[in-house]
């Protein structure tokens, strides 16, 4: 134990702060170190904490019962985009009229979806019936964090192809700038001048030559 008049010298000496770390502590403790650089340190490690925090979402889509096949892959579509992505989806089927009636319609839509989407995601919730709907949860089989690490691997590697093919464009560039400047350019010839002729042709329309006088 160091009275405070003590520490504070110390800290001086030492080109340090005095910084309490448990105030509540009888007595209380303090601590030598350069404050800046420990809240620079603290800041860095909660930031690098809520980077890796992966928050699972709760997604919803809404099936028909009767659903043609091109609504049935787009909303199947949107639903391993979901899963990939490492959120939960939550599955509706909303009944019309006498289709609550045909709970079994709903059950074997739900399950043909869950059989459709199984490298992606598990069933949850298994299908039950609220009202005039019948819902089911998913849940991803990769969870939220490595979706994300894998998100950043394709990225990255996206980024580094382009970056190759960019690489690739300017040695092409320096190649041809190269072998621009080591052409030499070919000496300009003139053209050949036609021989002259010894009489002119006559003009069309003009007197004709006479016999010549003795």
């Amino acid at each position: 134990m160091v009275a405070t008049g003590v520490a504070l010298k110390l800290a001086q000496d030492a080109d340090l702060d005095l910084v309490e770390v448990a105030p509540d502590a009888r007595p209380p403790v303090a601590k030598l170190m350069d404050f800046g650089k420990f809240k620079y340190e603290s800041d860095m490690k909660a930031r690098e904490a809520r980077r890796k925090q992966a928050n699972t979402l709760l997604k919803e889509i809404r099936f028909r019962l009767k659903i043609d096949p091109h609504d049935y892959a787009t909303k199947k579509g949107h639903v391993e985009r979901f899963l990939s992505a490492g959120d939960k989806v939550k599955v509706m089927i909303m009944f019309r009229g006498r289709e609550q009636s045909r709970p079994e319609m709903g059950v074997r839509l739900l399950q043909r979806l869950a059989d459709d989407v199984a490298e992606l995601g598990f069933v949850e919730s298994m299908p039950k019936q609220d009202g005039r709907n019948m819902t089911m949860v998913l849940g991803p089989v990769k969870k939220k964090a490595e979706a994300k690490s894998e998100q950043r691997k394709r990225s990255a590697e996206v980024n580094a192809q382009r970056k190759t093919k960019s690489e690739v464009k300017a040695e092409a560039r320096a190649r041809a700038a190269q072998d621009g400047d080591g052409e030499q350019p070919e000496p300009a010839t003139e053209p050949a001048a036609e021989p002259a002729t010894s009489s002119a042709a006559p003009k069309p329309g003009g007197p004709k030559p006479g016999p010549a006088s003795r």
